[in-house]
């Protein structure tokens, strides 16, 4: 699956979860799957617990966190 096919998988719907990314329309934060990744949480238990997740919406919600990284610029501050 290409990155534009699997940034399609993530939604926003200001009427769901506060307008927060989400997944497919469903009721799935793009951060509640990182925090289960962050936290241990193998892909399988992800998707044994939310069955209606697919494979490759956690693969979107890693690129999805991927591409806000990679555009990120951190300016230091410099004391005087």
């Amino acid at each position: 699956m290409n990155n534009q096919n699997l940034l399609s998988r993530i939604t926003f719907n200001s009427k769901v979860l506060a307008g927060k990314p989400i997944i497919r329309g469903l009721r799935i934060s793009v951060a509640m799957i990182l925090e289960l990744l962050a936290k241990g949480a193998t892909t399988e238990e992800i998707l044994e617990d939310y069955p209606e997740l697919e494979l490759a919406d956690i693969q979107a919600a890693l690129f999805y966190a991927y591409q806000l990284v990679d555009k990120e610029e951190i300016t230091e501050r410099v004391s005087a």
